[in-house]
C-alpha cells in the first residue's frame, strides 16, 4: 500500500433507504474513517396494480449526495461508486431513453412465472447453467413476465441495465454491466462466465440487450459534462465496484482466516461462505442454495433468508395504527417475552409481501398448531427467534456443502444494531458471533475503489484495514440445552 491518503465517495442503496458515505484512507496510519453525508428513504411507488422503484428520485438523491459532499468541504474526491440490491433493472430504448419505471422485486407480476420457466427449461438444467437459487423475483422471471404481459416493452428495448448500472448511466452517459450483479439474474452462466445466450434465446428473450459485464474494480467513466455543470463539480471518475450490495458486504467481512461464514444482515439476510468455485451439486440444487459472483474471482455460496423485512413490515403496519415504537423499543418489548412459544419459517412465501404482516405471522402460528402471539413484543420475539433458528439451519447446510467447519459467524450490516438478534444467533448456533462493521456494503464499496486506485494491494489487505479501523463485538452462546430443544421444535413448525 502506498504512503498516501485518499478520499472517495460510496453510494449504498438498500431496499428501504440509501446513503452517501465519504471514506478517508490514511495509509500511513493504516486506518479508514467514514462520514455519512446524506441519507434518504427509498420508498417504492404503487401505480395501479404494480409496485415500482422511484428511479428518478434515486438519481436526484445521488446528486444531492454529491452536492452535500462538496458543501462539507470534500473537494478532492478521487472517485465514486454505487452498490444496490440485486435482480431489478431498467430497459433503455435505442436512443438511450428509459422505457418505463423499473418494477420492484416484490411486485406480483412474476406470480406463477417461475413454474412456467422451469417447465420450459428444466430445474436441473437451469441450475447447472446458472447455479442460482430459485426465487420468484429473479431477473429471469421478471423478463419472462414482460414477454408475456408487456411484449412491446421488450420489443423496444436496446439495453438491459441493472439498478446501479442504470444510475451510473444517468450520471456518466456510459452503459456498462457489472459482473457481480449480472450473476444474480439467473441468466449468467456460472461456468463459462458469460451471458447464457442459449438459455436467453430458448426463453424468447432478446440476447442483444445484454452488455458484456466488466470486472469489479473497473473504471467505467466519469461524471458527464451536463451533471458537472448542473452540480458545479469536477468530473469525478466512476468505478464499478461489487455493485450487488451483498458482494460489497462480503468484501467488508473482517475475517482473518481464508475460510469463514458470513451473514449480511439487513432487510434481507444472506448467509453463506466465500468459495473458489461455484458449488453446483445435486445437494446444492435440492437445498436451493445460490452461487453469486464475488469480486476478484471469488464465488459466494449462500442462501437468501427473508431477514429484518419481517420486523420492518410489522413496524410499518403498527405505525398505520398509530403506534410509534422504535426498533430498539420493539426489541426491548421482545426481550421481556417468555422464550420459545412460537416459530415461523421466515422464508415461507406468505411473508413475501402480505397486506398485514402481524396478522400473517399470527395466521402461520395458528395453522401450524402453535400458541398465537398477540402482543407486538410477542410477534417480534417470534420473528427474532425464528430468524436465529433459520440461521443455524442454513449455516449447518453451508458446512455440509463446502465440507468445512466454521467456529463462528461473522455478521455485517445494519442488522448488528439489533443486539438481541445477534445474541439469539449465537445461542441458536452454539458458536461465537462476531458483529461488525455496521456499514458493511458501503465499506466494501470504498475499499474496492481504493484497490482500483492503487492505494490498497488486494482483498486480504482491505479486510485487515477494516478490522483495524472498526469495532467488532463478540457474542458468546448461552442457554445451550434450551436452545437445542427449541431448535427441534422450530424445525417441526417450519417443516424443515
Amino acid at each position: 500500500m502506498v504512503s498516501s491518503s485518499s478520499t472517495v465517495l460510496a453510494f449504498d442503496l438498500g431496499a428501504s433507504s440509501g446513503r452517501a458515505i465519504v471514506g478517508r484512507l490514511d495509509s500511513e496510519a493504516g486506518r479508514i474513517t467514514i462520514e455519512e453525508i446524506h441519507r434518504f428513504s427509498n420508498d417504492p411507488v404503487r401505480v395501479g396494480n404494480h409496485l415500482h422503484w422511484d428511479i428518478l428520485r434515486l438519481l436526484h438523491e445521488l446528486k444531492q449526495g454529491i452536492l452535500q459532499t462538496k458543501h462539507r468541504g470534500y473537494t478532492a474526491i478521487e472517485s465514486l461508486a454505487i452498490d444496490s440490491w440485486a435482480v431489478d433493472f431498467g430497459l433503455l430504448a435505442a436512443n438511450g431513453e428509459l422505457l418505463g419505471n423499473p418494477y420492484h422485486y416484490r411486485d406480483h407480476h412474476t406470480d406463477g412465472v417461475m413454474a412456467k420457466v422451469i417447465s420450459e427449461v428444466g430445474r436441473e438444467k437451469l441450475y447447472a447453467a446458472t447455479g442460482l437459487q430459485f426465487l420468484q423475483f429473479n431477473s429471469i422471471f421478471q423478463l419472462y413476465a414482460l414477454k408475456d404481459n408487456n411484449p412491446e416493452l421488450l420489443d423496444r428495448a436496446a439495453t438491459f441495465l441493472m439498478i446501479p448500472d442504470l444510475l451510473r448511466y444517468f450520471l456518466t452517459g456510459e452503459k456498462h454491466s457489472e459482473y457481480t450483479n449480472a450473476t444474480t439474474t439467473q441468466l449468467y452462466n456460472a461456468t463459462s462466465l458469460t451471458w447464457d445466450t442459449q438459455l436467453i434465446e430458448q426463453l424468447g428473450l432478446p440476447a442483444s440487450i445484454f452488455l458484456p459485464p466488466v470486472a469489479s474494480g473497473s473504471r467505467v467513466g466519469a461524471l458527464s459534462p451536463s451533471v458537472c455543470e448542473e452540480l458545479d463539480v469536477p468530473s469525478i471518475p466512476v468505478i464499478a465496484v461489487g455493485e450487488h450490495d451483498t458482494a460489497s458486504a462480503v468484501v467488508a467481512v473482517p475475517a482473518l482466516d481464508d475460510d469463514f461464514a458470513f451473514l449480511s444482515c439487513g432487510t434481507w439476510s444472506l448467509l453463506g461462505s466465500e468459495t473458489d468455485n461455484p458449488v453446483l451439486t445435486e445437494q446444492a440444487l435440492d437445498w436451493n442454495f445460490t452461487n453469486e459472483g464475488g469480486v476478484y474471482g471469488t464465488n459466494r455460496l449462500l442462501k437468501n433468508i427473508m431477514g429484518l423485512w419481517l420486523i420492518q413490515e410489522c413496524k410499518r403496519t403498527w405505525e398505520k395504527e398509530g403506534k410509534t415504537a422504535s426498533f430498539a423499543e420493539l426489541a426491548k418489548q421482545a426481550e421481556s417475552v417468555k422464550p420459545f412459544q412460537f416459530f415461523i419459517d421466515p422464508d415461507d412465501d406468505m411473508f413475501l409481501n402480505p397486506a398485514h404482516m402481524p396478522k400473517q405471522i399470527q395466521h402461520y402460528c395458528r395453522v401450524t398448531g402453535q400458541v398465537v402471539p398477540e402482543t407486538d413484543g410477542e410477534i417480534v420475539r417470534c420473528i427474532l427467534e425464528s430468524l436465529a433458528m433459520k440461521y443455524r439451519f442454513i449455516l449447518e447446510r453451508t458446512e455440509q456443502l463446502t465440507g468445512k467447519s466454521y467456529r463462528g459467524l461473522h455478521i455485517v450490516g445494519g442488522g448488528i444494531q439489533n443486539e438481541l438478534l445477534c445474541q439469539f444467533t449465537s445461542n441458536a448456533t452454539g458458536r461465537e458471533v462476531w458483529a461488525g462493521p455496521v456499514e458493511g456494503s458501503a465499506l466494501g464499496n470504498l475499499v474496492v475503489q481504493w484497490i482500483a486506485l492503487g492505494y490498497i494491494a488486494n482483498l486480504r489487505e482491505a479486510r485487515k484495514l477494516i478490522r483495524n479501523s472498526f469495532p467488532v463485538k463478540t457474542y458468546h452462546p448461552t442457554g445451550g440445552a434450551g436452545w437445542q430443544a427449541a431448535y427441534d421444535r422450530f424445525c417441526t413448525a417450519a417443516s424443515l
